[in-house]
């Protein structure tokens, strides 16, 4: 270890011992990156997405409470309903003329339970194939939720849910539209991928399965917007730095925590996902129309180029800036730019500019390539140097 990033973990750890936090200076030494050593980027995530308040003093109290309220949602939203399923049927006063299976009323215990399966169906599809450059996620995770597994319980997890529904057999995709589409699974995965979908025995889960219930908990939290097609990959980075906490009292609660923090960060950005304010000056598409703007004011002779080629932003930024760049570069790169991100008081517009200065670090390819070249390489970006990117970004902010 090098001792100016010894000087730099001191200098958090300054920060960090005050009674009070001072935020401008952490969101300062977390701009430039925040050393994973010792829990630090963990707890300073926590503080930049505010989850944790800056007196130091509450952060048990707030945490403990916070885990508990969490518990509740788990016990409400999977436990209580999974006993619920398990019983239905056993009595004939489960199936009435007022509630059974083909009730449509929104208000029969049938029908939301139906609608639930279509979500958790395809949350279920996405999350087994998170981050599939490593193993992490379908490996069992060393605190598996005792709520869910202990044996005492018999009800009906997310897990049996998934097995159990009676659209097993079709693949359920949802997309940001709202449609639901089923497809046959011979027309997906090939036989080689099968592996990501196998489940550890009873008693074992993996992280992708505490990702899958995060998900559906907020689904269920937030009904206006439930689960579109994109919200794993933005809770997976999240989860994968508090699960990999070296501190283990803080990773034992990785997915109470990841479930708070995603809600403050989706509070931020959840219009991106809602397609009725795609056009709204909150919507996805006037942020991509600025991502343009921006490259307008900063190279005309780029910006030229792609209006030439008939080169929108849709076809590249929108998924650039809906998923935070978690898919365009390694999961390691993606934390990288998030520490720069949440450390941004106006974090998203700072990620506008990210998006600008990766289309400038790569002009020189796209003022020679032709529409096919150039699209190939802003759907499969090139540069991997994420703090050439932030760098360059940081240079765009600081001549506005």
């Amino acid at each position: 270890m090098s001792s100016l990033h010894k000087s730099r973990i001191a200098d958090f750890h300054d920060v960090l011992k005050e009674p009070t936090i001072a935020l401008e200076k952490l969101r300062e030494l977390s701009f430039s990156g925040i050393p994973c050593e010792g829990g630090l980027r963990c707890l300073c995530w926590k503080i930049l997405l505010n989850y944790l308040p800056l007196e130091r003093a509450s952060w048990t109290s707030i945490l403990a409470k916070q885990r508990e309220l969490y518990s509740q949602f788990l016990r409400e939203m999977i436990i209580q309903p999974g006993i619920a399923k398990a019983n239905m049927g056993v009595s004939r006063e489960d199936v009435t003329f007022e509630d059974h299976p083909l009730n449509p009323s929104p208000d029969s215990r049938w029908n939301t339970y139906f609608k639930d399966n279509e979500v958790l169906l395809q949350i279920d599809k996405d999350v087994r194939r998170l981050c599939p450059d490593i193993s992490f996620f379908q490996r069992a995770t060393e605190y598996p939720c005792l709520l869910i597994l202990d044996p005492q319980n018999e009800f009906e997890t997310l897990r049996k849910r998934v097995e159990q529904t009676t659209l097993k057999s079709q693949t359920v995709a949802r997309n940001r539209s709202g449609v639901t589409n089923m497809s046959s699974p011979h027309k997906n995965s090939a036989p080689s991928s099968l592996n990501e979908y196998e489940v550890l025995p009873n008693g074992c889960e993996a992280h992708w399965e505490v990702v899958e219930r995060i998900l559906f908990i907020y689904a269920k939290l937030n009904p206006g917007i439930a689960y579109v097609q994109g919200m794993n990959e933005i809770v997976g980075p999240l989860y994968y730095t508090f699960a990999t906490d070296p501190n283990s009292e803080w990773k034992e609660h990785a997915e109470a925590d990841t479930f708070f923090c995603f809600t403050n960060l989706m509070a931020e950005i959840r219009d991106n996902f809602i397609k009725s304010l795609d056009d709204s000056q909150c919507g996805i598409t006037y942020k991509m129309e600025k991502v343009y703007s921006t490259l307008k004011d900063k190279d005309m002779e780029l910006y030229l180029k792609l209006q030439e080629q008939n080169i929108k932003p849709q076809f590249f930024a929108f998924r650039w800036l809906t998923l935070l760049l978690s898919q365009e570069f390694l999961l390691p790169d993606v934390i990288r730019i998030w520490d720069s991100l949440f450390a941004d008081d106006n974090r998203f517009d700072f990620l506008l500019l990210v998006c600008c200065a990766m289309l400038i670090l790569i002009r020189e390819q796209l003022l020679e390539g032709d529409f096919t070249i150039n699209m190939r390489l802003l759907q499969d970006y090139p540069i991997t140097d994420v703090c050439q990117i932030l760098q360059k970004a940081k240079e765009l902010q600081d001549s506005k």
